[in-house]
């Protein structure tokens, strides 16, 4: 049985590795992210990280994820409203970061490359971290039963990187307010 100490050190490690590797990830962008870059900021050597998330793909996704986890948490507000309008203000502000930025180009990756499997879990552990938001509102009565939840939060979403990726508009709380809206019209409960 480990001990407290080394469950702490092992914890420690993990986070000096992740907060190493997203920012090796904003400064480089994927293509320029390396492990021993990582090693380097963390100060934790190379093999320990190869021998912890096998591939730098996994780690980046494993790093991408923590810091979409932190930025984008799962609200309880009380109010499908509210709730879909934390998720869409956090997103537009992560989105506006440069850490956020890099996220967004490093899993729009094209599905033609060796990063396929790393984006399919990357884009699948996100839907799902925030699915409780819209299993909330099913529950509450606000949405109608049988929604489907991931095409729901892609309406949330899709604008925003469309804004990003596409068309260079600016994104901010006031289009996340339209988006939610848009979406409780176009998902509400029909009696």
């Amino acid at each position: 049985m480990p001990s407290t100490g080394s469950h702490r050190r092992g914890q420690y490690v993990r986070d000096a590795v992740l907060d190493a590797a997203f920012d090796e990830l904003t400064d480089h962008g994927v293509a320029g992210a390396t492990v021993s870059g990582v090693a380097r900021r963390s100060g934790v050597h190379e093999t320990t990280i190869y021998r912890r998330w096998t591939t730098r793909e996994n780690l980046l996704v494993d790093a991408m994820l923590r810091r979409g986890a932190e930025a984008i948490p799962d609200p309880d507000t009380g109010s499908t409203r509210g709730d879909l309008l934390a998720v869409a203000r956090a997103l537009v502000a992560y989105l506006n970061s440069p850490g956020g930025r890099a996220v967004l180009h490093a899993a729009m990756l094209s599905a033609d490359d060796d990063y396929n499997e790393a984006r399919q879990a990357f884009w699948s552990a996100r839907y799902e971290a925030l699915a409780p938001v819209a299993e909330r509102a099913i529950a509450r009565g606000d949405l109608r039963p049988g929604i489907d939840v991931r095409l729901l939060e892609e309406m949330l979403a899709a604008p925003l990187y469309t804004r990003i990726l596409l068309t260079g508009e600016p994104i901010d709380d006031d289009i996340a307010e339209h988006l939610v809206d848009l979406v409780i019209d176009g998902a509400a409960r029909r009696d």
